[in-house]
């Protein structure tokens, strides 16, 4: 069966007959269950995706008994890697797809699993619905996403690999949306319209959020007509792409007429010609840093001159941000590595990648933020008080007379990175609550040099908490050290309790390695052991949050790891803002079953224990 296919369109379509849903960005598919639970999973071209996928029929597998009394059913949609619940990450799709090799899909699959993403029912218990309007089917749709309580809208930190897009009537909401998480666009639907296959159709329209570059013509195909794009960068061409789509046929023609009679010189597949014709081109994103992903001609930019059409230039227009979130400077320094400069856009845009999980650590958290208003390295202060300039969307929580800020959406994190707020700490309980919701344990050797100090504290903390039944995660500090998470039970131990378990883990580690580790607080007592800080867990006292970065000259950010990743090779230099959004996407998040072993920790058990030992 071939998908019916949206029609594209500059303009979005207004009236009460239409709802909108957001357009995601990946491989086309069409999943079948048939009445034995077999899966099929179609692309766009007909080719067979569950092998390549094969995260999706074990999720049905997984829940065959429930869905018995629904199959055989038939779902459109696209199979994603799910960045936020507005976007997705065609690269890192296109990437799984090239996969061939059994042991590299099965390891992809279960480190940073793909997500099917369903915005249409074509059968359900063996009844086809397409000659249904889009309105019954996406009533039927929602009542099957009801039935088996899978998430009812996208979310790439939710365990259901199978997730309902939503609809809604208002486009500019929607909208707003997709620019302020980097979304594809919007797919428009009438109403009234039925399903029909293989056919490109004026009753889905589909509008892009596009960016646009300002570039030049370097050189034209001789067979395929495209025109090679170029921008400048310190005097040198650097490719940006390819454009054809977009121009009208005569332009088009004339156009290569004058690239004809105007190039330099010529070779078997190419006719080249000096930076002289500049164009705006609309694209969706940037691969691998400089190739545009479709582009399309906008217009001839008669009063721009080539050397305007600059790398800089180029790397900012590749982002955009809502109205609400005012961006200045966007060129700044941030951070100097090495040759590379990270400018302020690039920060922000760090900080969208990172967000869906990033924000869960920062939720409903008094955060104290260290802001480098000249960029890293140089001068910085802390920020507790909510400025009087804030914007109305930002939230606070007063505490202590301080009326602390609350990082719990994107627009606050996009508006608090522009203000340079750089490194995010949060205390260990969430605002109006007096009891922990973690125990964590700083590991902070007196120097780089001694970093093995830390990984050795950190292995011996987890044979311990191992023989004690507890789940343990573990993170960079993001500057030198690291940091072991043990989740809790939500409001049920106290500061003096967890007090008690760290105090237990000090005396053992210090006693077993006493030429390793100290609990002494003066500096100069401790002579080259790791001072075991385990009374910074305490009220009042906050940590780095997992994903901030840090202000230091490798842009270090508080990176979670997995256990396996912890010994004598770790590099805490390799967790910075370049390398951990790519990270995410191929290993996933290491602290994504926290939540999960939070509600099994044996803590109690092991309190009992130290209180009756006395």
């Amino acid at each position: 069966m071939k998908p019916m296919l949206p029609t594209p369109s500059s303009v979005p379509p207004m009236g009460a007959q239409w709802t909108y849903e957001v357009k995601y960005d990946g491989f086309r598919a069409i999943l079948t269950v048939g009445q034995d639970m077999d899966v099929t999973l179609i692309s766009r071209n007909g080719k067979q995706l569950v092998d390549i996928f094969p995260e999706i029929s074990f999720f049905i597998k997984e829940n065959a008994e429930m869905l018995a009394d629904l199959v055989p059913f038939q779902l459109d949609c696209e199979l994603v890697w799910l960045s936020s619940p507005f976007s997705s990450d065609f690269s890192e799709i296109q990437w799984r797809g090239r996969l061939r090799a059994k042991h590299k899909i099965d390891e992809a699959m279960l480190l940073s699993p793909c997500r099917l993403i369903a915005f249409d029912l074509l059968e359900i218990k063996g009844k086809p619905v397409t000659a249904s309007t889009y309105t019954e089917r996406k009533k039927l749709l929602t009542n099957f996403f009801q039935e088996t309580d899978w998430a009812a809208f996208p979310d790439p930190l939710c365990d259901d690999l199978i997730q309902l897009v939503p609809a809604t009537k208002d486009f500019s909401a929607l909208m707003e949306q997709i620019i302020l998480y980097d979304g594809e666009g919007i797919v428009a639907k009438q109403d009234n319209g039925t399903w029909e296959e293989g056919k490109r159709t004026a009753s889905w329209l589909k509008v892009k959020n596009w960016k646009m570059a300002a570039c030049f013509i370097t050189a034209m195909h001789k067979e395929n007509g495209y025109f090679s794009l170029g921008v400048f960068k310190d005097g040198e061409i650097i490719e940006i792409g390819q454009v054809k789509n977009g121009i009208p046929p005569h332009e088009r023609s004339t156009l290569a007429g004058v690239v004809r009679e105007n190039s330099y010189s010529e070779d078997s597949m190419y006719h080249y010609i000096h930076p002289s014709i500049c164009l705006a081109v609309n694209f969706l994103h940037v691969y691998d840093g400089q190739e545009l992903r479709e582009p399309q001609f906008k217009e001839f930019l008669m009063d721009t001159r080539p050397e305007d059409c600059t790398w800089e230039q180029f790397c900012t227009s590749q982002y955009t941000f809502p109205e609400s979130v005012k961006i200045t400077s966007p060129d700044k320094p941030i951070w100097r590595i090495g040759p590379e400069i990270f400018t302020k856009i690039e920060y922000l845009h760090y900080l969208r990648q990172i967000s869906p999980w990033f924000l869960p650590n920062l939720e409903n958290r008094m955060a104290t933020l260290i802001r480098y208003p000249h960029g890293a390295g140089s001068e910085r202060f802390y920020q507790k008080n909510v400025p009087e300039y804030a914007p109305d969307f930002i939230k606070t929580y007063v505490e202590h007379d301080i009326e602390y800020i609350l990082v719990n959406d994107m627009q606050t994190l996009l508006w608090l990175g522009n203000q340079l707020a750089i490194e995010f700490h949060v205390p260990f309980q969430k605002a109006g609550r007096v009891t922990p919701d973690d125990i964590v344990l700083d590991l902070d050797p007196p120097t780089q040099e001694q970093f093995g100090l830390a990984v050795k504290a950190a292995l011996e903390i987890r044979k311990i908490t191992d023989s004690l039944s507890l789940h343990t995660f573990i993170k960079t500090s993001g500057n030198r050290g690291l940091q072991v998470y043990i989740p809790l039970p939500i409001n049920t131990f106290t500061y003096s309790e967890t007090r008690k378990f760290t105090d237990f883990l000090a005396d053992f580690l210090t006693n077993k390695f006493p030429d390793d580790f100290t609990i002494e607080r003066l500096k100069k007592n401790r002579g080259n052991r790791l001072y075991l800080d385990f009374v910074q867990h305490s009220e009042g006292k906050t940590i780095i949050a997992p994903y901030s970065p840090r202000g230091n000259e490798f842009a270090g950010v508080a990176a979670p790891l997995h256990w396996d990743e912890v010994n004598e090779g770790l590099n805490l230099a390799d967790y910075n803002v370049y390398t951990v959004p790519k990270r995410l996407r191929t290993a996933g998040c290491p602290f994504a079953l926290m939540e999960t072993a939070r509600s099994e920790q044996p803590f109690s058990e092991i309190i009992n224990f130290l209180n009756r030992k006395g």
